[in-house]
């Protein structure tokens, strides 16, 4: 679908655009980028200055199907690059679940799915990037071109610098997805059903593509393993009427076309929707379906975000304080179940998402990601969890957090930073990055035009 190309000659006049804009910012003025969006979790107060227009660099430059290789520009949407690679039968290895992350976004944070399992996190199928530093720079980075700078950038959430174009390789797809449900009666079932699946990397005898799971309870929880296919005996919507999650639990088999398995956990934000009643049969029935999708959501919460008026409603009938909490962990395999149990009898959250992860890149060593450092060889789960919680009388805001970055912690896990984090200075430097980060940051940031990021997603606090 070449009309959804941007070309080279537009991207580097996008480019060359840029440099126009900071060329006109006072010499030593903070670098920020004017985003209409955000997949961020964290409170972005007003920083007063003037954002960088980033808007002509959304799209897909080239698609090299030969050599399955996409060129991209920083603030494309996973959606848009989707719909470019689809036609070829191509895919990239990882996309995260949510249609408007963008691929920058992705590379500068952190995104999984469930293709992790084998391929690993989404900067691992980067060959190289163009980097606006905080410097004021565009400058390549590669595993032989500034490898320092290439493998500080994941996980540094823009406090090193923004992406402009990520060349990324691509995996093939076929047309359809088949899912099978497990269904587990325990946790300890649950884990031991996950380890056998990791250790095999087959169900049935075959060979599977993906592998994530949900936890409803502690007596009710699923693996699903999903498969390529080139057809399908039927296969099932659940961009409308019907609810994504709820199948899980209704059906032993589904199939769904490679796109809709891409997507079948946007058109509900997983099962967050239902805080906004939109999963009630009467209200879904009217809701058009072109705004079933999380970037209308993300809308909707960020709004009560700023001004509050929901959560002061129910105050006046009553109701407690709320705090969130909105995480992803990474836990080590070995260590699940006891998070699992932890987390079940403490955190009144319901359900949960499961997606294994292995480190796909092995060439630097055990710890080849300085500023996320999952340990090669070593499989963890992704544990995830999306809501709020009471603030009970005489507990404060934040204290639910503090308590799983505590746990976290001490099975020797890692949290992403999208969301609210509390950890002291200390503590977070030894999670991620420390003293490389801050070589980096000097190298590449020298007079912190950029905020570190410690400030970006602690330092409020």
């Amino acid at each position: 679908m070449t009309e959804q190309l941007v070309g080279w000659a537009r991207h580097h006049a996008a480019v060359e655009g840029l440099r126009a804009q900071l060329a006109g910012m006072p010499p030593g003025s903070p670098v920020r980028l004017a985003k209409r969006t955000s997949n961020l979790f964290r409170p972005r107060g007003s920083t007063g200055v003037a954002g960088l227009d980033v808007s002509d660099l959304a799209g897909v430059i080239e698609i090299d199907p030969g050599i399955r290789v996409a060129q991209v520009q920083g603030m494309c949407t996973y959606e848009s690059l989707v719909d470019a690679t689809l036609p070829h039968g191509l895919m990239p290895y990882v996309v995260p679940q949510l249609k408007t992350i963008t691929l920058g976004g992705a590379v500068t944070g952190l995104g999984i799915e469930s293709s992790s399992y084998r391929a690993g996190l989404p900067h691992e199928s980067v060959r190289e990037l163009d980097i606006l530093t905080g410097a004021g720079e565009i400058l390549t980075a590669s595993d032989t071109e500034r490898p320092d700078l290439f493998r500080a950038f994941p996980n540094s959430y823009g406090s090193l610098g923004y992406s402009v174009r990520i060349a990324i390789d691509l995996a093939p797809v076929q047309p359809y997805v088949r899912l099978r449900h497990l269904r587990c009666h325990s946790v300890a079932d649950l884990v031991q059903e996950l380890e056998n699946l990791l250790a095999t990397r087959t169900f049935d005898g075959e060979r599977f593509d993906f592998l994530d799971g949900v936890v409803f309870s502690p007596s009710e929880s699923y693996l699903i393993v999903a498969t390529f296919t080139d057809s399908a005996p039927y296969t099932s919507d659940y961009t409308h009427r019907r609810i994504y999650y709820r199948s899980i639990q209704q059906r032993d088999e589904d199939y769904l076309s490679v796109r809709d398995y891409i997507w079948r956990w946007d058109t509900d934000w997983f099962w967050c929707s239902r805080g906004l009643f939109v999963q009630k049969p009467a209200v879904r029935r009217v809701i058009p379906k072109r705004l079933l999708r999380s970037e209308v959501y993300g809308k909707v919460i960020r709004f009560e975000n700023r001004h509050g008026w929901y959560a002061a409603l129910q105050q006046r009938r009553g109701g407690l304080p709320k705090e969130r909490v909105v995480q992803d962990v990474e836990i080590p395999l070995e260590r699940t179940e006891e998070f699992l149990a932890w987390f079940l009898d403490t955190i009144p959250i319901e359900p949960i998402w499961l997606c294994p992860i292995r480190l796909r890149d092995t060439s630097h060593g055990s710890r080849p990601w300085p500023l996320y450092p999952l340990t090669t060889g070593r499989d963890y789960v992704n544990v995830g969890f999306w809501s709020a919680v009471d603030i009970l009388p005489g507990a404060t805001d934040g204290d639910v957090n503090r308590a799983i970055e505590h746990q976290v912690h001490a099975l020797d896990g890692h949290k992403s930073l999208y969301s609210d984090s509390y950890y002291d200075e200390d503590t977070f430097g030894s999670l991620y990055g420390g003293e490389e980060y801050a070589r980096v940051k000097k190298i590449y940031d020298p007079h912190s035009r950029l905020p570190g990021l410690y400030a970006k997603a602690v330092g409020r606090r």
